[in-house]
């Protein structure tokens, strides 16, 4: 997992309607929280989303903008945000899982967590967790959000 400080890679990824996203691009003009889901079948995993979905606008007036990061394929990740309406971009890796790319490895479960990055690629949270319950620090994610505003 990624340390507090350290530079996010720069992962290229690709959304549901195939679009690459490489995470360079948004360097400079914004604020990146992921959400790494477990998979999409998981209950706790899609209680997170569903939190995120609630507190879209916070975010994004704190100019943050969210990515769902799955371990499926494309076509099963579209199917997904199209059956639960999400609102974000939902990204699946591109040879592999975004997870790996993030140290998400599959130990027992495959892990779960966030990372919020700043608009100069900063790390500014990092949270991973083995157990779904574990995976969504929403205080954590809410202190680093407002971090942001001073970082301006």
């Amino acid at each position: 997992m990624l340390e507090i400080g350290s530079a996010v890679p720069d992962v290229v990824l690709e959304d549901t309607s195939g679009q690459v996203v490489r995470l360079s691009e948004f360097r400079g003009t914004g604020n990146v929280l992921i959400y790494f889901m477990r998979s999409t079948s998981c209950p706790v995993c899609n209680g997170h989303v569903k939190d995120l979905v609630g507190r879209a606008e916070e975010l994004a007036a704190a100019d943050v903008r969210v990515l769902v990061a799955v371990p499926e394929d494309r076509a099963e990740a579209k199917a997904w945000r199209a059956k639960r309406g999400v609102p974000f971009r939902v990204v699946t890796g591109r040879g592999g899982t975004p997870h790996k790319a993030f140290g998400l490895g599959k130990k027992l479960l495959q892990q779960s967590g966030s990372v919020l990055f700043d608009r100069d690629g900063v790390v500014r949270h990092a949270h991973a967790a083995t157990m779904p319950t574990g995976a969504y620090d929403k205080k954590g994610i809410a202190k680093a959000v407002e971090g942001l505003a001073k970082v301006r």
